[in-house]
């Protein structure tokens, strides 16, 4: 999510080439003979969201509009200021819930929350998922993804970027996964999109994740592979940079260049749940 300047919007439509994802609440998916598919299963992080507080030992609150880090906007035109208050965030019956809201705060005029595990946790290769509810509406923009644990040292998208579940909330049918690297970031990145054709996210919890290997990243949503991309993929044109250890992030934007502005039919406050989130081997 630092980027989206126009990121494709390509709606790709599968055809069903195994029986397996005869499912018909879903959009088929497009599998071909040559992608690898794993079943990884030794749990090595989970995280339940018991209690009633954040769990600060894996992650941190990341604050502010992006201008502390040198991107106003979050450098993509976002409107939120990121808090760590309880309107924003709170656990609560097992389900993290992050809201956003419409309200003036520091210049802004929506509040939100965005949590990291860069330091506490990182992860090269596995598998890794949550469960998750999502809200809806124009200008809303939640989404589930990863950054390169060196982004300090070589910056964004050297860095890499994987981007596990993003959702635009004017479009509750659609799910896209994605990723940016050197020469394949922005508008350019390499993605694709889910659709459900008789179901919406807003809900329901549904489970999305990627296995991440060597020489691929597959996406699945509830164990439905609709997505993989490997070095050799067409779109991506640059450096492969997804062989070291990524962070996870949890976020939910308003507005910004991938979903554009609330607009009167937005009703807020909106809220994301995450039931949990797990990470194999």
């Amino acid at each position: 999510m630092i980027k989206k300047e126009t990121m494709k919007n390509n709606k790709i439509k599968f055809s069903i080439l195994i029986l397996c994802i005869a499912i018909f609440s879903f959009q088929s998916c497009d599998l071909d003979e040559t992608q690898t598919v794993t079943t990884l299963n030794n749990l090595v992080m989970e995280e339940e969201f018991d209690g009633n507080e954040l769990n600060s030992e894996l992650w941190s609150f990341e604050l502010g509009d992006g201008s502390g880090e040198g991107l106003p906007g979050w450098g993509n035109n976002e409107l939120q200021n990121y808090t760590d208050r309880e309107e924003n965030l709170k656990v609560e019956g097992g389900i993290l819930k992050i809201s956003a809201r419409q309200e003036n705060f520091e210049g802004s005029d929506y509040t939100s929350a965005r949590i990291i595990t860069k330091a506490k946790f990182e992860k090269q290769y596995g598998r890794i998922e949550a469960r998750m509810k999502m809200p809806w509406g124009t200008g809303i923009w939640p989404a589930f993804w990863m950054l390169g644990a060196n982004i300090d040292e070589v910056g964004w998208p050297q860095t890499g970027e994987i981007d596990i579940m993003e959702y635009d909330g004017g479009e509750p049918s659609v799910v896209h996964g994605s990723v940016h690297g050197p020469g394949y970031s922005g508008g350019n990145a390499v993605t694709k999109s889910y659709e459900f054709l008789d179901d919406r996210l807003d809900t329901d919890f549904h489970v999305y994740g990627i296995e991440w290997g060597e020489n691929y990243i597959n996406y699945y949503v509830d164990d439905i592979l609709y997505n993989q991309i490997t070095p050799e993929s067409e779109d991506l044109t640059g450096e492969w940079v997804f062989n070291k250890p990524f962070y996870i992030i949890i976020n939910m934007a308003v507005g910004g260049s991938f979903v554009g502005p609330p607009d009167s039919s937005t009703v807020f406050p909106q809220t994301l749940e995450v039931d949990y989130v797990r990470v194999y081997d």
